[in-house]
């Protein structure tokens, strides 16, 4: 199954990545992907989805997404690195990966959020994420089931409705003119 970043999500003071769940009433429900424990996430709670971060480079910036994609090439089956890694191991991972990236605004700080997204990813989702065409595919045929189920339902109440008409048609009440004192 591939993941959508659009739903995976971190939140500022929280460790590792959360999968939102459903809108809650003043906020979200987030499902940890660590602990599989729910939580709801106030509106004022500050969340990212990782679909909406990008790393800088010296042309502008590359969606994580697409680092994320590099490092799987890279890497294949093995592991990145801790994030508990020196920075000088982390600059150096990330110059064989991303070797364009801006160096003096992509810190390795960043660096050790970015390997520890990929090996959560890893651990306990799927590193082949949805593209465009997936999310518009997706949204396209559930547009159609939406579509045939109304279709359904009317077809249904018709048929409905018109058994009661023809076997429980009531009687009209006559109207009695009420004195009004």
């Amino acid at each position: 199954m591939k993941t959508d970043l659009g739903k995976v999500l971190t939140v500022s003071g929280q460790q590792g990545l959360f999968t939102y769940v459903a809108q809650a009433a003043r906020g979200a429900i987030l499902e940890s992907m660590l602990t599989k424990k729910r939580f709801a996430a106030g509106a004022s709670t500050k969340m990212s989805a990782l679909s909406d971060i990008s790393i800088f480079t010296q042309e502008g910036e590359k969606k994580l997404q697409e680092v994320l994609e590099a490092m799987k090439t890279f890497l294949g089956d093995g592991k990145a690195p801790s994030g508990k890694s020196s920075p000088e191991e982390l600059k150096e991972f990330f110059g064989k990966v991303v070797p364009d990236y801006d160096g003096d605004r992509f810190y390795p700080s960043h660096m050790k959020k970015v390997v520890e997204w990929y090996n959560c990813l890893k651990e306990y989702a799927s590193l082949d994420f949805e593209t465009e065409e997936d999310q518009a595919k997706a949204a396209e045929n559930e547009e159609s089931a939406k579509t045939a189920a109304s279709k359904q339902a009317k077809e249904a109440s018709k048929q409905k409705g018109a058994k009661v008409n023809a076997k429980q048609a009531a009687p009209a009440k006559a109207s009695v003119p009420r004195k009004v004192v």
